[in-house]
């Protein structure tokens, strides 16, 4: 969830370093700090809150061609000036930044201690430079860096400077994505992309266990026990424009925004002739015995409109799970299973440890992520990519538009080659695929008509979500979208579920957001309908156009293009986007940044 910038060159860097940490902000953090070398010195500065603070505390510090910079998410000990990085050892003569959860801190802290070492925050990073310095009276700070790598047990990026050896930056990685980017006469360590995007857009991606020393001139890679590793350079193709807000209040409603444009990226090549084209997957449909999907958060809810479209297409049975909570299962894992992974970043802690254990198995791992390069990419077995371009604001919208498209194509494809379905029948929807975008700009034509939907509702302290089959899952993705951005309690529920529980919840005034886009269970859904409308709650039904009849007795509607009732997923989940996005901007929330939340979830 952290980030890292760092920068050694013939250019000031505390300018470089804070551009590239504001370009690492949608990951989230509660505290940020620099450390430079100058006179013979680490100086380091480090504010809690926005970048903003930190900003304006190092505007009148000595110019400095070396530095690493931090913002940090709190995982050991609370947000606080002391607990934010970088942290320096007893004669602040080394300075280090670290992402990740060194696991056995408890205890190399108490080891140190005992040999005379003193700490000054709470945070597990410390451990790390107070180690180095350990090894550090005899060795080179590379030495003393890999020394220092043998003792700890977890995940880890690191950046490493020295007031004795002021020439470079010492990085390692193990579990926590980092890279290094080349310029001319200047070089960079960055957590993720975007931070040295408009600087270079060569870059070398890190793997788990490798090492560099970065110098102004040069980088050179070896493993931890330091024999040379070869790499590649890669290219990076993103538009540094594109993370701008385009002049759009908010990031978030840019990307809503986008979501057409996303689409059709994400679709390009994908369907030719009517047919479904993904390249090689390298798997055999027809030998799959069991799929498992597996995600968080807004992912696990397009993985959730995965498992049902790949079950009524292609005939396999597939498990959806919440990654954090696969990962400790004892699977009855089968040769012929297939992992299905689904990460924005491609970086997410808990759905990478899945894919591992799914890897240690033996088992195929295909993995759907928007991050070229990511941990999850380089790590499955083969990658299917949306095209949806840097999603800054820390709700999904359009990633999430564009997983549901994947896993669409995918659900198609796998029918395609079991041949579950004749080549009309795929024909039609492939045909429908082709103008979804269209739809949806369709859809966001209606946001003066949500916007002021929020408007009227922007008091309310509950919401509650319902929908049957595909409308459920899209229900539990609006529901979290209202939560995370607006701090409104909002709950999903399976509609058919009301009587066993959640009728209770119920009472006058409440919004009942109700989705009715399935044809053959519009009266199961008008049903529930009426059961929370004779306890006072408020609808606003969210319908396709074919059936605003039936739902003349909701309160409110919000009509969809007609489509097949298998594809609204796509649709009907951006009148909630724009609905929460809303409600937020009338609460006064921090749209883009909310408050406890993260991009990118690269711890557990």
């Amino acid at each position: 969830m952290c980030g890292i910038m760092g920068y050694i060159g013939k250019n000031e860097s505390l300018p470089v370093i804070i551009d590239g940490l504001s370009k690492l902000e949608y990951r989230g953090y509660d505290s940020a700090g620099v450390a430079f070398y100058k006179d013979g010195e680490i100086k380091i500065i480090k504010k809690k809150g926005r970048l903003a603070d930190l900003k304006q505390a190092i505007e009148q510090m000595p110019e400095s061609g070396i530095g690493i910079g931090h913002t940090r998410w709190a995982t050991h000990g609370v947000p606080s000036d002391t607990n934010a990085h970088p942290h320096t050892d007893c004669n602040e003569r080394i300075a280090v930044v670290h992402n990740g959860i060194i696991e056995n801190y408890a205890q190399l802290r108490k080891d140190l201690i005992l040999e005379g070492h003193d700490f000054v925050s709470e945070t597990d990073t410390e451990v790390i430079v107070h180690l180095i310095e350990k090894y550090y009276d005899n060795n080179s700070l590379e030495e003393a860096v890999r020394k220092a790598l043998k003792h700890m047990h977890g995940s880890f990026a690191i950046g490493v400077i020295s007031k004795d050896e002021p020439d470079k930056i010492i990085a390692a990685k193990k579990d926590s994505p980092l890279i290094v980017g080349i310029g001319k006469g200047e070089n960079y360590i960055a957590s993720d992309i975007p931070a040295i995007l408009g600087r270079t857009n060569q870059v070398y991606i890190m793997e788990d266990n490798e090492f560099a020393v970065v110098t102004a001139d040069k980088v050179e890679f070896t493993d931890f026990e330091g024999k040379p590793v070869e790499k590649e350079i890669f290219q990076v193709t993103w538009d540094p424009v594109a993370a701008e807000k385009g002049g759009y209040e908010h990031f978030m409603l840019k990307e809503i925004h986008e979501q057409p444009e996303a689409l059709r990226q994400t679709l390009r090549g994908k369907i030719r002739d009517g047919k479904v084209d993904l390249g090689d997957l390298g798997i055999k449909p027809s030998r799959i015995g069991k799929i498992y999907i597996v995600a968080c958060g807004t992912a696990y809810h397009a993985g959730v409109v995965g498992k049902l479209v790949i079950e009524k297409l292609a005939r396999i049975p597939v498990e959806t799970d919440i990654a954090s909570e696969f990962r400790y299962r004892d699977i009855l894992w089968q040769s012929d299973d297939l992992m299905i992974v689904i990460s924005q970043s491609g970086e997410t802690a808990d759905t990478l440890a899945a894919l591992r254990e799914a890897k240690r198995q033996g088992i195929k791992v295909l993995a759907v992520t928007n991050v070229v390069g990511s941990s999850v990419a380089r790590e499955a077995d083969k990658v299917i990519y949306t095209h949806a371009g840097p999603e800054i604001a820390v709700a999904s919208t359009k990633a999430y538009s564009t997983q549901l498209l994947i896993m669409y194509l995918l659900a198609l494809y796998l029918a395609q080659e079991r041949k579950t379905l004749t080549t009309e029948e795929i024909e039609i929807i492939t045909s429908e695929l082709m103008k979804i975008d269209e739809k949806v700009e369709e859809v966001l034509k209606q946001e003066e008509k949500i916007k002021k939907l929020a408007e009227k509702y922007q008091k309310v302290e509950s919401t509650f979500f319902l929908g049957r089959s595909f409308d459920y899952a899209v229900a539990m993705e609006g529901a979290l979208k209202l939560k995370e951005i607006s701090y409104i309690h909002a709950e999903a529920y399976a509609a058919g579920e009301l009587k066993h529980g959640p009728l209770a919840l119920i009472s006058e005034g409440v919004p009942v957001l109700a989705l009715i886009t399935q044809d053959n269970l519009v009266e199961k859904s008008m049903s529930n309908i009426k059961e929370v409308k004779a306890r006072g709650a408020v609808v606003v039904a969210i319908c396709k156009s074919n059936l605003q009849e039936a739902c003349q007795e909701c309160d409110e509607q919000i009509l969809l293009p007609e489509v097949q009732s298998l594809l609204t997923p796509i649709l009907s989940v951006v009148p909630l986007q724009i609905f929460a996005y809303y409600m937020a901007v009338f609460k006064g929330a921090d749209v883009d940044k909310p408050r406890n939340l993260a991009k990118s979830v690269t711890v557990e």
